[in-house]
């Protein structure tokens, strides 16, 4: 886990810091605002919609709420996912709703300072660069850091958040 940087006299910067859960896909790392995460799951088996979208695994039951789940993978087109033990429901409150992400597993929560995080630059990926925050390399690796609430909220999503989780 990282820590906050300090300057080169030892004191700590003023810059806040930000805390991101990090999670793959693929061989890819991603994070998100770990304020946004509500609680972590193993994956269990969802009851499909008819005519949703094929990223759109289907809906769960939380604790008397109805929860769609979205397969990220699926989103991204990584693959087809493989559902095992290591697979996690990342189950994140948007706009007051509730939803679950299927990610393939989760790291750690990462602490950064915003020194740490770089610009996304415009390279066609299979993320839109206005849904990312940036990137913060790590020592050995990369991690891909998303604004999850305008993922989630864009047209291309589809998803009427006004309307999930109702009672």
């Amino acid at each position: 886990m990282l820590a906050a940087t300090s300057s080169q006299n030892g004191e700590h910067t003023a810059n806040p810091c930000l805390e991101f859960l990090s999670f793959t896909l693929g061989n890819e790392e991603y994070g998100i605002d770990i304020q946004r995460v509500q609680e972590l799951r193993g994956y269990e088996a969802v009851t499909r919609i008819a005519n949703a979208p094929d990223f759109m695994k289907g809906v769960m039951n939380l604790r008397g709420v109805i929860v769609p789940i979205i397969d990220m993978r699926m989103k991204f087109s990584l693959g087809s996912p493989v559902y095992d033990q290591f697979t996690v429901v990342i189950i994140i409150t948007i706009q007051g709703q509730t939803l679950g992400m299927a990610v393939d597993s989760v790291s750690d929560v990462i602490t950064l300072t915003q020194d740490q995080i770089r610009p996304a630059p415009e390279m066609g990926s299979s993320i839109d660069a206005d849904f990312l925050i940036g990137l913060a390399p790590l020592e050995d690796r990369m991690l891909i850091l998303m604004d999850i609430e305008r993922f989630m909220t864009s047209t291309d999503m589809g998803l009427n958040l006004s309307s999930l989780n109702t009672h």
